[in-house]
């Protein structure tokens, strides 16, 4: 029978049916190999975003804390600042000289120590004196400010270094 059948098909058909055999074991192992690769690709993927869902979580949890006390701070700081400033007419008497004002110079100074530069010698000219009890209530404030600053950098490191540790 391998006879007839060999006699009665051309010479090319064997080599085309190897060849279509080839193609389709092929195709069969690309789609095999296709789909494990996939299969593998999707399992990394789940796995990754489980990571980056529970980062999330936590950077939110480290956010919320250091908020919460930050803001706990800042109350604190505003209400010790409040305090000092109302007590200004306790400790500081209205009057220090005979005209019962600071020189105008104390303002033009301390004006530019709070903006952090050198007094500028004309504004000498243009300064009005200033009361002991309204300089006391300015100073009060702008240490207030400083210590609100102080806060609020300390939080935004404690924020950093603890959104450092979150991540895997």
């Amino acid at each position: 029978m391998p006879s007839f059948l060999a006699r009665a098909l051309p010479g090319w058909v064997p080599y085309a049916a190897v060849a279509i055999l080839l193609v389709v074991v092929a195709g069969w192992g690309y789609g095999r190999g296709a789909s494990d690769v996939q299969e593998r690709w999707d399992i990394e993927r789940a796995r990754q975003q489980t990571v980056v869902a529970v980062v999330k979580q936590r950077q939110a949890e480290v956010t919320a804390r250091v908020i919460t006390k930050f803001a706990d701070r800042v109350r604190t700081v505003r209400e010790a600042g409040d305090t000092i400033i109302r007590e200004v007419p306790v400790y500081v008497r209205e009057t220090c000289d005979p005209d019962g004002r600071l020189p105008a110079g104390w303002r033009v100074q301390h004006d530019a120590a709070a903006a952090g530069g050198p007094a500028d010698p004309a504004g000498f000219a243009d300064a009005t004196p200033v009361a002991p009890d309204t300089a006391a209530e300015t100073v009060a404030r702008n240490y207030l400010a400083c210590r609100l600053n102080a806060e609020q950098l300390t939080a935004l490191q404690a924020w950093v270094r603890e959104q450092a540790a979150v991540v895997p």
